[in-house]
């Protein structure tokens, strides 16, 4: 089971959260049929999203980051809710770049330059927008950019996916350190010296080595306290029942030209990728209800 651990070091000056997500990116990956960069970009922002997930504070707030990038991926786009049920997609799921200068996956490349835009949806009229430009496309250190200029808290961000030669996800994780506003100048330079000797958030998973042991290492020698521990998965909540309201709202003119085609109507769901078929004949009981 794929699962956040959050802790807090130093007396509660630093908290921080990290994720194993290999099932979860394993699940998105079969379902979309990514390559391994497209794996690489959809998971990495995938294990963003469940740690940024535990941070809402209502129970039905929701969670979607989106790339746009220019790119060959053309956009990422992930929705998690209080729960830590994370959905995504990439917007080109085939996509094939040489490896990088350090000889791995080219997620920059394939994301391009663009913006990050963070949306959470806490049942107001509008939603909160966060909007930053793209830093670098490897998505953790744009994940940084956004912490420290949209919300104002001193973060890092470490995410990684490893995808082996036959597509499958071998490891998949993250994690989020954040400075509280009474963080001891000490404590900085402390947690900076750790934070360098951490050179990959895959190498560390793909060790088999655990969220708690990641968070061992971030807070070394600042006594780390395991607060809670949320499990996390691939959730979508679609259902032939929304996506018949979605067929409905098109509206008569356009209902009734679809049936006129004499074929069954076929929608799909963009995050989980399923078919939902509807024939001629439900068709035209929808349109008694469309306006």
């Amino acid at each position: 089971m794929d699962r956040i651990v959050r802790a807090t070091a130093a007396d509660a000056q630093i908290r921080i959260f990290a994720a194993e997500t290999k099932e979860m990116v394993q699940e998105a990956a079969t379902r979309h049929g990514t390559t391994p960069v497209a794996t690489a970009a959809l998971g990495r922002l995938m294990s963003a999203a469940a740690m940024m997930s535990t941070m809402l504070k209502g129970e039905d707030d929701l969670l979607t980051l989106k790339i746009t990038g220019d790119g060959p991926l053309g956009g990422i786009t992930v929705t998690a809710d209080a729960k830590a049920n994370v959905k995504g997609y990439v917007n080109q799921p085939v996509v094939d770049l040489p490896l990088n200068a350090k000889g791995k996956l080219d997620v920059a490349g394939a994301v391009g330059r663009g913006r990050l835009d963070v949306i959470q949806d806490m049942g107001l009229k509008e939603p909160y927008v966060g909007q930053t430009p793209l830093i670098s496309g490897e998505i953790a250190e744009d994940l940084t950019y956004y912490f420290a200029n949209s919300e104002q808290v001193p973060s890092s961000v470490g995410l990684g996916v490893l995808v082996g030669k036959d597509y499958s996800v071998m490891a998949a994780g993250g994690f989020i350190v954040q400075l509280l506003p009474f963080a001891a100048e000490e404590t900085i330079t402390k947690l900076e010296e750790n934070l360098k000797e951490i050179t990959g958030v895959t190498s560390h998973f793909a060790e088999g080595k655990s969220a708690e042991e990641l968070i061992d290492r971030i807070a070394k020698g600042m006594d780390p306290q395991i607060t809670d521990t949320v499990n996390t998965k691939f959730y979508c909540n679609c259902s032939k029942e929304r996506v018949q309201k979605a067929l409905v709202s098109l509206g008569k003119k356009e209902l009734q030209s679809l049936i006129d085609e004499g074929k069954d109507v076929t929608l799909n769901c963009g995050f989980c990728n399923t078919d939902y078929t509807f024939s001629v004949e439900e068709c035209k009981n929808l349109l008694e209800s469309a306006k």
